[in-house]
């Protein structure tokens, strides 16, 4: 996914780049509109695909994410920027991939995905009536080895 990450992280550092030229000639809310539209939408596309990647290569993503919303609120890079996402209503990119594994996985449980996604999640049904009976907890798959399994599917969304 090292090369993945890298295409996104260019595309998204050329039309930041882009924007910033235009940035004193247009508005907060274009700019915002403009980095939604162009930058927000590359990362968030499939990233479904990079959850489990090291953190290295995540750090990538959420310096994207950072540099963007610094375009729109015209701040310093040395200035923190948790206050500056949090004004923007903007996740950080992991809790973002994990949001929408989590939205599969509640449409999954409701019969409103597709049925491939339906066979993904199982409810743990135990032998016993136990007062946990009703939370609808989910089955989490057994994994043989913890570089690839815990990357799927199924499993993430058991487990979160």
């Amino acid at each position: 996914m090292e090369w993945q990450v890298s295409a996104i992280v260019k595309f998204c550092h050329i039309h930041i780049s882009n924007i910033g030229r235009i940035r004193s000639f247009i508005t907060t809310a274009a700019c915002k509109t403009l980095v939604n539209c162009l930058v927000t939408s590359r990362l968030d596309y499939g990233n479904i695909l990079l959850y489990g990647i090291n953190k290295t290569t995540m750090n990538r993503l959420q310096k994207v994410q950072n540099t963007a919303a610094r375009l729109i609120t015209r701040t310093r890079k040395h200035e923190d920027i948790t206050p500056i996402l949090a004004d923007l209503h903007w996740v950080p990119v992991q809790y973002r991939q994990q949001y929408k594994i989590l939205i599969y996985v509640c449409c999954a449980l409701n019969g409103i995905g597709p049925a491939y996604i339906r066979e993904l999640v199982n409810i743990h049904v135990p032998h016993r009536s136990l007062r946990s009976s009703s939370t609808q907890l989910l089955t989490v798959p057994k994994v043989r080895t913890k570089t690839y399994s815990e990357k799927q599917f199924d499993w993430a969304g058991a487990f979160l």
